[in-house]
Protein backbone atom coordinates (compact mmCIF):
# COMPACT_ATOMS: atom_id res chain seq x y z
CA UNK A 1 0.00 0.00 0.00
CA UNK A 2 2.71 2.77 1.14
CA UNK A 3 5.13 1.07 -2.20
CA UNK A 4 2.30 1.77 -4.79
CA UNK A 5 1.99 5.66 -5.06
CA UNK A 6 6.04 5.48 -5.61
CA UNK A 7 6.29 3.48 -7.87
CA UNK A 8 3.52 4.59 -10.21
CA UNK A 9 4.91 7.80 -10.30
CA UNK A 10 7.75 6.49 -11.38
CA UNK A 11 6.10 5.25 -14.73
CA UNK A 12 5.68 1.55 -13.34
CA UNK A 13 2.71 -1.04 -13.53
CA UNK A 14 2.78 -2.47 -10.18
CA UNK A 15 0.29 -5.81 -10.12
CA UNK A 16 -0.37 -6.25 -5.96
CA UNK A 17 -0.43 -9.22 -4.32
CA UNK A 18 -2.11 -8.03 -1.19
CA UNK A 19 -5.50 -7.43 -0.27
CA UNK A 20 -4.81 -3.39 -0.26
CA UNK A 21 -7.37 -2.64 -3.88
CA UNK A 22 -9.66 -5.34 -3.80
CA UNK A 23 -12.76 -4.09 -2.25
CA UNK A 24 -13.40 -1.08 -4.00
CA UNK A 25 -13.61 1.98 -1.62
CA UNK A 26 -11.63 2.52 1.91
CA UNK A 27 -15.01 1.52 3.46
CA UNK A 28 -14.74 -2.06 2.75
CA UNK A 29 -11.29 -2.18 3.50
CA UNK A 30 -11.89 -0.35 6.95
CA UNK A 31 -14.42 -3.10 7.86
CA UNK A 32 -13.19 -6.15 6.57
CA UNK A 33 -9.30 -5.28 7.25
CA UNK A 34 -10.13 -3.91 10.86
CA UNK A 35 -7.46 -0.89 9.65
CA UNK A 36 -8.10 2.22 7.57
CA UNK A 37 -6.51 2.15 4.09
CA UNK A 38 -3.86 5.02 3.49
CA UNK A 39 -3.67 5.23 -0.27
CA UNK A 40 -7.81 6.04 -0.52
CA UNK A 41 -7.75 7.99 -3.90
CA UNK A 42 -5.56 5.03 -6.01
CA UNK A 43 -9.21 2.70 -5.37
CA UNK A 44 -10.22 4.97 -8.30
CA UNK A 45 -7.95 3.53 -11.47
CA UNK A 46 -7.34 0.26 -9.41
CA UNK A 47 -8.78 -2.71 -11.88
CA UNK A 48 -9.83 -6.30 -10.00
CA UNK A 49 -7.39 -8.64 -11.92
CA UNK A 50 -9.31 -11.72 -12.34
CA UNK A 51 -8.31 -12.21 -16.21
CA UNK A 52 -11.19 -14.42 -17.17
CA UNK A 53 -13.79 -11.29 -16.24
CA UNK A 54 -11.58 -8.24 -16.45
CA UNK A 55 -9.46 -8.88 -19.06
CA UNK A 56 -10.25 -6.79 -21.28
CA UNK A 57 -9.76 -3.52 -18.30
CA UNK A 58 -5.93 -5.27 -17.88
CA UNK A 59 -3.92 -3.88 -20.45
CA UNK A 60 -4.89 -0.06 -20.05
CA UNK A 61 -4.56 -0.74 -16.12
CA UNK A 62 -1.85 1.15 -13.92
CA UNK A 63 -2.33 -0.75 -10.88
CA UNK A 64 -3.97 -4.00 -11.08
CA UNK A 65 -5.20 -5.72 -7.67
CA UNK A 66 -4.34 -9.69 -8.01
CA UNK A 67 -7.45 -11.21 -6.26
CA UNK A 68 -7.21 -13.32 -3.66
CA UNK A 69 -6.96 -17.44 -3.63
CA UNK A 70 -10.34 -18.13 -2.16
CA UNK A 71 -12.20 -15.68 -3.78
CA UNK A 72 -10.77 -16.72 -7.24
CA UNK A 73 -11.88 -20.49 -7.01
CA UNK A 74 -14.93 -19.35 -5.80
CA UNK A 75 -15.84 -16.73 -8.34
CA UNK A 76 -14.80 -19.25 -11.31
CA UNK A 77 -17.05 -21.62 -9.97
CA UNK A 78 -19.81 -18.93 -9.02
CA UNK A 79 -20.18 -16.43 -11.41
CA UNK A 80 -21.24 -17.60 -14.54
CA UNK A 81 -23.78 -19.90 -12.67
CA UNK A 82 -25.08 -16.21 -10.90
CA UNK A 83 -24.74 -14.20 -14.32
CA UNK A 84 -27.31 -16.59 -16.03
CA UNK A 85 -29.67 -17.12 -12.86
CA UNK A 86 -29.17 -20.87 -12.78
CA UNK A 87 -29.18 -20.61 -8.48
CA UNK A 88 -31.58 -19.86 -6.41
CA UNK A 89 -29.96 -17.17 -4.12
CA UNK A 90 -33.01 -17.36 -1.64
CA UNK A 91 -31.42 -20.83 -0.31
CA UNK A 92 -28.26 -20.12 0.28
CA UNK A 93 -25.02 -20.67 -1.15
CA UNK A 94 -22.44 -22.71 1.02
CA UNK A 95 -18.79 -22.70 0.11
CA UNK A 96 -16.47 -25.04 2.30
CA UNK A 97 -13.13 -23.77 1.33
CA UNK A 98 -9.76 -25.67 2.60
CA UNK A 99 -6.76 -24.97 1.91
CA UNK A 100 -3.45 -25.56 2.25
CA UNK A 101 -0.98 -23.84 5.37
CA UNK A 102 0.86 -21.36 2.42
CA UNK A 103 -2.60 -20.63 1.74
CA UNK A 104 -2.98 -18.90 5.55
CA UNK A 105 -0.24 -16.49 4.58
CA UNK A 106 3.32 -16.26 5.04
CA UNK A 107 3.23 -14.10 8.57
CA UNK A 108 4.58 -16.75 11.38
CA UNK A 109 1.71 -17.80 13.83
CA UNK A 110 1.53 -20.32 16.25
CA UNK A 111 -1.66 -21.85 14.40
CA UNK A 112 0.18 -22.47 11.27
CA UNK A 113 3.47 -23.58 12.85
CA UNK A 114 4.23 -27.18 11.92
CA UNK A 115 3.95 -28.82 15.07
CA UNK A 116 0.07 -27.58 15.41
CA UNK A 117 -0.63 -28.11 11.89
CA UNK A 118 0.12 -31.47 11.07
CA UNK A 119 -2.19 -34.09 12.32
CA UNK A 120 -4.64 -31.39 12.78
CA UNK A 121 -7.69 -29.82 10.84
CA UNK A 122 -9.26 -26.31 12.00
CA UNK A 123 -11.75 -23.58 10.78
CA UNK A 124 -10.86 -20.05 11.13
CA UNK A 125 -11.97 -16.46 10.27
CA UNK A 126 -15.45 -17.46 10.40
CA UNK A 127 -18.45 -15.48 8.96
CA UNK A 128 -15.94 -12.60 8.85
CA UNK A 129 -13.29 -13.76 6.68
CA UNK A 130 -11.42 -10.79 4.78
CA UNK A 131 -12.22 -12.54 1.13
CA UNK A 132 -15.68 -12.88 1.30
CA UNK A 133 -16.38 -9.46 0.11
CA UNK A 134 -13.65 -10.35 -2.99
CA UNK A 135 -16.60 -13.15 -4.09
CA UNK A 136 -19.76 -10.81 -3.53
CA UNK A 137 -18.46 -8.15 -5.75
CA UNK A 138 -17.34 -10.24 -8.81
CA UNK A 139 -20.46 -12.66 -8.14
CA UNK A 140 -22.70 -10.24 -7.59
CA UNK A 141 -24.46 -11.86 -4.73
CA UNK A 142 -25.43 -10.22 -1.18
CA UNK A 143 -23.80 -11.72 2.19
CA UNK A 144 -27.11 -12.63 3.34
CA UNK A 145 -26.82 -15.29 0.61
CA UNK A 146 -23.60 -16.77 0.76
CA UNK A 147 -21.75 -18.84 3.64
CA UNK A 148 -18.36 -19.60 3.61
CA UNK A 149 -16.23 -20.92 6.19
CA UNK A 150 -11.76 -21.48 5.54
CA UNK A 151 -10.12 -24.43 6.68
CA UNK A 152 -6.63 -25.00 7.26
CA UNK A 153 -5.43 -28.69 6.06
CA UNK A 154 -2.08 -30.25 7.07
CA UNK A 155 -0.34 -29.50 3.47
CA UNK A 156 1.76 -27.05 1.86
CA UNK A 157 -0.22 -25.48 -1.30
CA UNK A 158 -4.07 -25.72 -2.68
CA UNK A 159 -7.28 -24.79 -2.06
CA UNK A 160 -10.35 -27.21 -2.53
CA UNK A 161 -13.61 -25.06 -2.33
CA UNK A 162 -16.85 -27.31 -2.14
CA UNK A 163 -19.63 -25.35 -2.79
CA UNK A 164 -23.36 -26.04 -2.47
CA UNK A 165 -26.88 -24.54 -3.37
CA UNK A 166 -29.95 -25.28 -5.16
CA UNK A 167 -30.55 -24.58 -8.79
CA UNK A 168 -33.10 -22.65 -9.65
CA UNK A 169 -36.04 -23.95 -12.30
CA UNK A 170 -34.23 -22.92 -15.21
CA UNK A 171 -31.91 -25.96 -14.70
CA UNK A 172 -33.44 -29.41 -15.41
CA UNK A 173 -30.03 -31.44 -16.00
CA UNK A 174 -26.03 -31.49 -15.30
CA UNK A 175 -25.91 -30.95 -18.94
CA UNK A 176 -27.95 -27.44 -18.58
CA UNK A 177 -25.31 -26.49 -15.82
CA UNK A 178 -22.10 -27.80 -17.55
CA UNK A 179 -23.92 -25.84 -20.87
CA UNK A 180 -23.31 -22.67 -19.03
CA UNK A 181 -19.77 -23.01 -17.55
CA UNK A 182 -19.03 -24.57 -21.39
CA UNK A 183 -20.30 -21.33 -22.77
CA UNK A 184 -18.50 -18.98 -20.64
CA UNK A 185 -15.39 -20.73 -20.47
CA UNK A 186 -15.09 -21.25 -24.26
CA UNK A 187 -11.16 -20.75 -25.45
CA UNK A 188 -10.53 -19.75 -21.57
CA UNK A 189 -6.59 -21.38 -21.48
CA UNK A 190 -6.83 -21.57 -17.64
CA UNK A 191 -10.23 -23.06 -16.67
CA UNK A 192 -10.91 -26.61 -17.58
CA UNK A 193 -14.48 -28.56 -16.88
CA UNK A 194 -15.18 -31.82 -15.99
CA UNK A 195 -17.55 -34.15 -17.13
CA UNK A 196 -21.10 -34.36 -14.95
CA UNK A 197 -20.57 -36.66 -12.03
CA UNK A 198 -16.63 -36.06 -11.59
CA UNK A 199 -14.96 -33.70 -9.44
CA UNK A 200 -11.16 -32.89 -9.39
CA UNK A 201 -8.47 -32.84 -6.66
CA UNK A 202 -5.91 -31.21 -5.74
CA UNK A 203 -3.13 -33.01 -7.37
CA UNK A 204 -4.65 -32.23 -11.02
CA UNK A 205 -4.32 -28.35 -10.16
CA UNK A 206 -0.49 -28.26 -7.87
CA UNK A 207 2.41 -25.62 -9.23
CA UNK A 208 -0.27 -24.51 -12.12
CA UNK A 209 -2.47 -21.93 -12.94
CA UNK A 210 -5.21 -23.90 -14.01
CA UNK A 211 -8.42 -23.81 -11.62
CA UNK A 212 -10.40 -26.91 -12.46
CA UNK A 213 -14.14 -27.20 -11.76
CA UNK A 214 -16.58 -30.50 -11.38
CA UNK A 215 -19.60 -30.82 -9.62
CA UNK A 216 -22.71 -33.34 -9.33
CA UNK A 217 -26.47 -32.88 -9.73
CA UNK A 218 -29.32 -34.14 -8.65
CA UNK A 219 -32.49 -33.19 -10.78
CA UNK A 220 -35.17 -34.31 -8.81
CA UNK A 221 -34.28 -32.45 -5.58
CA UNK A 222 -32.40 -29.39 -7.35
CA UNK A 223 -29.50 -29.95 -4.87
CA UNK A 224 -25.85 -29.15 -7.14
CA UNK A 225 -22.00 -29.47 -5.44
CA UNK A 226 -19.50 -27.42 -7.07
CA UNK A 227 -15.97 -28.58 -6.31
CA UNK A 228 -13.30 -25.82 -7.49
CA UNK A 229 -9.85 -26.60 -7.33
CA UNK A 230 -6.43 -24.11 -7.77
CA UNK A 231 -3.08 -23.68 -6.69
CA UNK A 232 -3.11 -21.04 -4.15
CA UNK A 233 0.51 -19.97 -5.08
CA UNK A 234 -0.35 -20.43 -8.55
CA UNK A 235 -3.67 -19.67 -9.86
CA UNK A 236 -4.61 -17.47 -6.64
CA UNK A 237 -1.50 -15.71 -6.20
CA UNK A 238 2.30 -15.67 -8.48
CA UNK A 239 0.63 -18.07 -11.57
CA UNK A 240 -1.84 -15.17 -11.83
CA UNK A 241 0.50 -12.12 -11.36
CA UNK A 242 2.35 -13.60 -14.27
CA UNK A 243 -0.86 -13.89 -16.24
CA UNK A 244 -2.12 -10.18 -15.18
CA UNK A 245 1.78 -9.09 -16.64
CA UNK A 246 1.38 -10.76 -19.82
CA UNK A 247 -1.77 -8.95 -20.32
CA UNK A 248 -0.53 -5.80 -18.79
CA UNK A 249 2.59 -6.06 -21.39
CA UNK A 250 1.23 -7.66 -24.07
CA UNK A 251 2.72 -10.69 -24.27
CA UNK A 252 1.00 -13.76 -24.96
CA UNK A 253 -1.47 -14.41 -21.99
CA UNK A 254 0.00 -17.98 -21.82
CA UNK A 255 3.80 -17.03 -21.46
CA UNK A 256 5.68 -18.70 -18.96
CA UNK A 257 2.59 -20.75 -17.29
CA UNK A 258 2.32 -23.60 -19.80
Amino acid sequence: MELTPALLEAGAKVIDLSGAFRLGTPENYQRWYKEPHTQAALFAEAVYGLPEFRRASVPAARLISNPGCYPTAANLALQPLVEAGAIDRNAGIVCDAKSGVSGAGRKPSLKTSFCEVTENFSAYSILDHRHVPEVLQTSGLEEREFSFTAQLIPIDRGILETIYFRSSDRIGSAEDLLGIYQTRYAGEPFVRLYRPGQVPDLHAVAHTNFCDIGFKYDAKTRRAVVVSVIDNLGKGAAGQAVQNMNLALGFEETAGLL
